[in-house]
Order: structure tokens, then sequence, then C-alpha cells
């Protein structure tokens, strides 16, 4: 099969101008080409007045060697072979134990069913229909249930975000967790995009569909059920305890994923005190930011803002400044909202999302300052934790303590002076808002960092600095602030058996790169029972 990069094309373009696109590039008649598969699709908007796509091809064709001898000059164009990811059938008696049903736990949950070892999957949060109902009674009564939030349930904080799925990371499992997606009724597109999101709204009928295929594989899922601790016998995992339904239960088992998520912080906190290896890693933190959707597009595209084919236009910013800080901005949702991601009563912290259509009137986007143990003021494994959760206090008092978010006008924050009003930018979040600056909840070099940095990314993105758009605060649970530590075959460092996984454990960074971690600890586990795992 031939691969061809950077094949430029019109926005408006069909599928029989691609082919004669190819057969020029190739060289070769149409009759000779016999299929074509899109890999990637991208907006090349460095021209304003002339916007295209890029796409990467795969393209069969007849007198492939040929084709490749006479264009070995041409480094957009290469032979490829595409190895599909396997699960093979692990023989044993043995059920594993998966800690958490976010990205991480669902995709080992996923791989580990696949190859026959029925695992049993503990979930403290609800079934995402349930789920669903208690975020929607959140974001219009400002009730928290601390079980069953954004933050936890039924896939993760991933299922109430915008769906991301692109990642910086290198794997080959990628390609698999993509076409899981799609096969579970995430839409085609995200199969080839250079950004690929699933939406909101068809995460959750998706999560669901994977669960159900867990079940019928033999699996196991308890909803409402908390790990409360676990066994070991001579540094080997032998059971772990948990509560259901206020009842206590134990579960013999000698592997267990722990894929427990960035915001279960109470079970950190047990972890530190049984002895579980914990170490500070640097996070991030900052606010929200919103403008109006028609002003990005207009900035990005120019002219070609209300194509059809280009959607909402999004963005990627950074910057490096003079005091020594990175403003960058993160997860950014076009024509999204900005949503309640408060997993702990008389805290407030902040997240975005966007359906697959993003089709509403704001963009918002994390905007952040990193944060490392320097700052954390303390030696202490969960140090970062804790300051998490003294910023989103104060947010939560900024607020007015009703859950309501701390919301500024730009240009009023960086005049230093309080918002009374909004202008042509009204804020998306609920359940309601307060005027308060971040500087009323937010370090002060972190206040700092977003005063010298918003004019800044302003000559990078006209109109970043709006003095219109608005700052929602606070935006905390970026990543986790913690690391359990493991080895390289995935154990934690003193308990054999026990496999610390994701976004939660400090090593992903995303759905889908905690996605490909819960595919490697399943693959560890299934290796340690002398199954045979896929080898790219």
């Amino acid at each position: 099969m031939i691969q061809i990069q950077n094949l430029r094309v019109p926005l408006d373009y069909t599928d029989e101008q691609l082919q004669h696109i190819i057969g020029r590039k190739l060289h070769i008649p149409l009759n000779q080409i016999k299929s074509v598969q899109l890999r990637k699709k991208s907006v090349d908007a460095r021209k304003k007045d002339n916007i295209t796509f890029l796409l990467t091809v795969n393209v069969k064709a007849e007198n492939e060697k040929k084709i490749l001898r006479a264009l070995v000059r041409d480094k957009d164009i290469a032979e490829v072979t595409e190895k599909k990811y396997q699960v093979r059938i692990c023989h044993t008696q043995q059920r594993p134990v998966v800690v958490g049903f976010g990205p991480a736990g669902m995709f080992a949950g996923y791989v580990l069913a696949k190859a026959g070892m029925r695992p049993i999957i503990l979930e403290r949060g609800c079934p995402v229909e349930e789920r669903m109902q208690h975020v929607r009674n959140f974001r219009e009564n400002g009730i928290l249930l601390p079980e069953s939030n954004i933050q936890f349930g039924e896939g993760g904080a991933g299922t109430f975000s915008d769906g991301k799925l692109n990642t910086g990371i290198k794997d080959a499992r990628i390609r698999f967790v993509l076409e899981t997606f799609a096969q579970f009724g995430a839409p085609k597109e995200i199969l080839y995009q250079s950004k690929p999101h699933i939406g909101t709204d068809n995460l959750t009928a998706i999560v669901k569909n994977i669960r159900e295929m867990i079940q019928v594989m033999g699996g196991e899922i308890h909803f409402r059920a908390k790990m409360t601790g676990f066994t070991t016998k001579d540094n080997a995992l032998t059971s772990i305890q948990y509560t259901e339904n206020n009842n206590d239960f134990e579960i013999a088992t000698n592997y267990a994923i722990f894929a427990l998520g960035h915001s279960a912080r109470d079970t950190m906190e047990q972890l530190h005190k049984i002895g579980i290896p914990l170490a500070q890693k640097p996070f991030s933190m900052g606010v929200r930011i919103e403008h109006l959707q028609s002003d990005i597009n207009r900035a990005l595209y120019g002219k070609f803002a209300n194509h059809p084919a280009l959607g909402s236009a999004d963005y990627k910013l950074a910057v490096h400044l003079k005091n020594g800080r990175s403003l960058y901005t993160f997860c950014m949702c076009p024509g999204g909202e900005v949503v309640p991601a408060s997993s702990e009563c008389n805290r407030l912290a902040v997240n975005g999302m966007s359906n697959f259509a993003r089709d509403g009137q704001n963009a918002n986007s994390a905007l952040l300052v990193g944060v490392t143990p320097a700052d954390f003021g303390s030696e202490h494994p969960l140090a970062g934790m804790y300051l998490q959760r003294e910023i989103e206090e104060k947010a939560f008092v900024a607020g007015g303590k009703n859950y309501s978010a701390p919301v500024i006008r730009v240009g009023d924050f960086l005049r230093r002076r309080e918002s009374t009003s909004f202008g042509k930018i009204t804020p998306t979040y609920t359940p309601s808002t307060a005027f308060a600056s971040p500087d009323k909840y937010l370090p002060k070099y972190i206040c700092e960092t977003l005063r010298i940095g918003i004019p800044e990314l302003d000559k990078r993105l006209h109109g970043f600095a709006e003095s219109d758009a608005i700052l929602t605060g606070v935006e905390s649970r970026s990543s986790s602030p913690v690391r359990m530590l493991r080895d390289e075959a995935y154990h934690c460092t003193t308990v054999k058996g026990l496999y610390p996984c994701g976004e939660g454990a400090g090593y992903a960074g995303g759905i889908t790169s905690a996605s490909v971690d819960g595919i490697h600890c399943a693959e560890a586990i299934m290796e340690a029972l002398g199954g045979e795992v896929w080898k790219h």
C-alpha cells in the first residue's frame, strides 16, 4: 500500500477530484487506483486568502513497487504496511479487578474481556444514564452529589468534556482506540480528523455500549462500588475490598488495575496512609476564557469563516514570559460551554465541553499556568492536591458559596478592577455566576502570568485579549498533581500485581493517552499470566 502525505486539496473537493489529484501525484491513470482510504485531514489556514485541507491517504494501486521506485525521491510518498491490533485469548482462571471506569479503566476492562479474562470492574459513581440526570440537576439547581458528577461515574471525566481524542503520544494502539470508539457509535470522522473529537452528546451512549459489550464477553461491572482497601502477602496482591450499597465485599485476586482518575483525592489519601509510594507531580491551574465563536472563526479563517466545510475554528496557543512562567491554552472547546466540575462539597472547579456539532455561540478554553513542586509549599506527596483543594475552596467563597462561578471581563481583569456587567459575551456556565476577580482565589504568580500573558497571546490570535471576553474560575483539574510510582512492567514498585494506571496515577493526559495506558496495563497482566500479547 502507498501512503501519500501533505496532499493539498480545496475545501469543497469531491471524491472524484481527489482521485484525479492522487493520479497526478502518483503519475498513474485513474484505472490503476484500486482504493483510497483517508487517514488524516487537517486545515491549513496559514494563508487566509487560500485555506485548504491537507490530507494523508493510503492508496492501493496496480504495480505499487514500480510506482514507488519511480517516486523514491518524493518524501511525501512511502510504502506502508498496517498491523491491526489484536487481543489474544489468555487462558487463566484469574479474574483481574479494575478500579475505575474512566477511559483507562474502560479500555483495560475491554481488552481483558476480549482476552477471555472476565474482569471485575468497580466504579464508585453511577451508570451514565443516572449520571446524566445528576449532572443536569447540578447544572440547573446547584445540587452536587459527591459520587456522581462531572468527575465520577461511568466514562470518567472525559464523558463530560469535548471527547477530544488528539494526543501527543506515539503508540500503535491509538488506532485501536479510535476504531473501538467508532465501532460503538462515534462519528466515523474521528478515524481521520487531525484533531478528532466525539462530543459529549455522543459519548454518553458510546460508554454505555462499551459497558454492555464488556458484560457480554463475561466482564462484571459494579456501580456505586468504592474500593476501601486491599490485602497483600509477601508484597503481592491477594484481595481487593470495596463497599457497594452500604455492604462490604472482598474479591480474591492477584491482579488489579488502579485507574482512579485525577479527582479520587480521598483514595489517594488512603493509599498514602498505607504506604503506597506516591510522588509530587507538576500540573497546571488557571481559568476558562470565553470568546464569541464567530470572532474566533474570523480571526483564524478570514473570508472563509462561514465555509460549511470548516465548521468551528479551534486554536492552541502558548507563550513563555519574562517572569519565567508560561501561559498556554488547553482543552479548547469550539462552540462549547463552561461546566461545573466540582466533586467535593464547598469546593468549586470548572471545565469545558462541546457537543459534536460544536455549534454553540461561545468558544472556551482553559488558560493555564504551570505549577511545579516548588510552588506547593511542602514536600508532602499530596501537597499539590492540597493546594488544588485550597484554591477550589477560595473559588467557592468568591462565587458566593452556592457553586456560582466567579467571572470577570478580560478588560477589567487587565485593568485590575471588578466587573459590574457583561458586554457582548455572556458566560455559558450554569447554575450561575458572580463577579469576582481571580485575585480572590488564585495565587499571585498565576494572576501575574495571566495579566502579562493574555496580551502576548493576542499577538498570536487577534482578539484573544478582547475586553468583553470572560474569565471563569477555577480551572484546577487539568491533570493529576500526584504520581503513583510504578516500574517498567507497570507494577506498583512495592506491591506485585497492583498496576497504577491512567491520568489519576500520573501517566496520561487525556482520553486517548489514558485509554492506551489502560491497554498497556491489561497487556502487562496478560503477560504476567503467561499470555501472548500483541507486538507492533
